[in-house]
């Protein structure tokens, strides 16, 4: 938000102000770096022309981008899949999501900050508390937020922004209760390389994800033959998966995408051996090569990681002279890659209602400016967050009835075209 309101007429003469805890110079990426950051995000076309639209593109390191153009997607139980590929439809983007570290993304905006009039940006800074102010002879500030730093600075707020993550001060001080639940997944991420030259040299671009009783464990391209993998799975298998060797590890990537399930959970009682275990299990399997990812040849030291998965959304998303948005205000599972995308949305929807209120003289820190904010974003991003929950929930299932109708649906939206565009739309954000 704040890059957006800097860069417009309308706005220039705001007196804005940036808080970050962490150091914001270890933020800047060697471009030139042959190891890839494990935080990745998959940017869908609407997000990356909205960082076109505010200049924040130009600045990106682009030898660290990789789009990709298709999808496979399959059932791990039913073996049932869906394949996006846009060159198959006119009516979608060329390119499915863009792929880059998150390093990289706050670099480009960083860099884009230091174009626009002077903000105030103090890193390495905490909050340390929230109130409201006090009435004096030369202002009242009786319903302003005063923002409490470290470093002895107090500030008065016309519009207090919280995107100040899952375990917001701004919505705790703003009284605005945030529900949902913990799934009792945690997400393993790592940088891994991949089997060849140039993974996907020979065609298009492609990010790989197969659903599991656990969860979904997803490959997704970077430059070069580097991917980054997102495995949800129970906290017990996650913390196994980090205890591995880089031989066992890479051999449990491997097996995610090619074994039964069956033979997974097998492999997760073993507390070593998983190489040669994967190996002979491999042999007497049956899967289609063509739809599963090439194999993992080595993973990035120091690269695997991982952190619980959670559903919130706050009840509203503003506040008198408050304002959130992303993991403030959402928190949404990674099935979809959509938790970054929301929060640029976010940040669209509240520059542009920022610009218009001053358009029209009202005060940008009223409920009369902020409402419209509000409106625009909670009910879109609560629609995907119950999609996305109740996508989890399906494919929890590992037998039964639930696995045959999720099955045939997906077979029957793999074979409607006009569907299949339809929610290829959607995830792009166009």
């Amino acid at each position: 938000m704040l890059r957006r309101v800097g860069a417009s007429p309308k706005t220039a003469n705001l007196k804005i102000a940036l808080v970050e805890g962490q150091d914001l110079s270890k933020s800047q990426i060697q471009a030139e770096s042959t190891t890839f950051s494990n935080r990745c995000s998959s940017l869908t076309p609407g997000s990356v022309k909205f960082l076109n639209e505010i200049g924040a593109w130009n600045h990106i390191a682009t030898s660290r981008v990789q789009p990709y153009q298709a999808m496979q997607v399959w059932d791990g139980v039913s073996g049932s899949s869906i394949s996006f590929d846009p060159s198959t439809s006119s009516t979608v983007p060329d390119t499915v999501a863009t792929m880059t570290e998150n390093t990289n993304l706050t670099s480009a905006l960083l860099a884009r900050l230091g174009t626009l009039p002077p903000i105030d940006i103090m890193d390495k800074t905490r909050v340390e508390g929230i109130e409201l102010g006090k009435e004096t002879e030369k202002m009242d500030l009786s319903n302003w937020p005063v923002v409490s730093l470290n470093n002895s600075r107090k500030l008065a707020a016309r519009l207090l922004i919280g995107a100040d993550g899952a375990n917001s001060p701004v919505r705790t001080f703003a009284g605005i209760p945030s529900r949902g639940w913990d799934y009792n997944r945690h997400g393993v991420v790592a940088t891994v390389q991949v089997e060849g030259a140039n993974w996907g040299a020979h065609g298009p671009r492609t990010a790989y994800q197969r659903f599991l009783p656990t969860g979904p464990v997803a490959l997704l391209p970077l430059p070069g033959n580097v991917a980054t993998l997102v495995w949800s799975t129970t906290p017990e298998k996650a913390a196994l998966l980090k205890s591995l060797s880089s031989t066992d590890f890479i051999a449990m990537v491997n097996a995610a995408f090619r074994l039964l399930p069956v033979d997974l959970d097998y492999l997760h009682t073993m507390k070593s051996g998983h190489a040669d275990e994967y190996a002979w299990r491999e042999a007497s399997t049956a899967f289609n090569s063509e739809r599963i990812p090439q194999k993992i040849s080595a993973v990035q030291d120091g690269s695997v990681a991982s952190f619980p998965l959670r559903m919130r959304h706050a009840d509203t998303y503003t506040g008198h002279r408050v304002a959130l948005l992303g993991d403030a205000a959402h928190t949404i599972h990674p099935l979809a890659g959509q938790g970054l995308n929301q929060g640029l949305g976010d940040a669209r929807s509240l520059a542009k209602h920022i610009n218009f209120s001053l358009a029209v003289g009202k005060d940008i820190g009223s409920n009369w400016a902020l409402d419209a904010y509000n409106s625009e974003q909670w009910a879109k991003n609560n629609a995907m967050l119950g999609t996305v929950d109740k996508l989890h929930k399906l494919y929890s299932a590992g037998s039964g009835p639930v696995v045959w109708a999720r099955s045939l649906g997906l077979d029957a939206v793999d074979k409607m075209g006009f569907l299949k565009g339809f929610f290829m739309r959607q995830a792009a954000g166009t």
